[in-house]
């Protein structure tokens, strides 16, 4: 009977850990993104509506945007973009850094870049052959993630 008891609380304090750990994020209009991520979404997704948006307030005020096309763009509270996750298409060219492309170009012909992710080191890439790359901050390969 002490076992079901404390495993029944084990569950509950665990279902409340994994509730309060969404309770941050709100749904918004597009309308309340900052300036910066509405001319970013307009100027590199052009004709893509926002399906919705969400802030998340977890240590650091954040935006996340699902566009039309199933695109995911993450901002930081400025608006500046933190990644960029087009699934299956690839990532728009002006936001791979040049010798990123370079690098994919020669040495994965044919892949492209499906996600990119601004880290504190420099960028994690995600190519259309699930093969992920790291690349510092000036864009030179780290190492490969399979």
């Amino acid at each position: 009977m002490k076992k079901s008891v404390f495993f029944l609380a084990a569950l509950v304090c665990m279902m409340m850990q994994s509730v309060s750990s969404f309770a941050d994020d709100r749904v918004i209009p597009a309308e309340q993104l900052p300036a910066a991520a509405k001319t970013f979404i307009q100027k590199t997704f052009p004709g893509q509506a926002v399906s919705y948006a969400t802030i998340d307030f977890d240590g650091r005020k954040k935006y996340e945007v699902h566009l039309s096309n199933g695109t995911e763009v993450d901002f930081d509270k400025n608006g500046t973009w933190d990644k960029v996750d087009c699934n299956y298409s690839a990532v728009p060219a002006s936001l791979v850094p040049s010798t990123i492309a370079n690098y994919v170009k020669t040495h994965f012909a044919g892949a492209k870049v499906v996600k990119i992710d601004k880290e504190r080191y420099g960028y994690d890439v995600e190519l259309s052959n699930e093969l992920e790359l790291k690349f510092n901050k000036q864009g030179q390969w780290m190492n490969i993630d399979d």
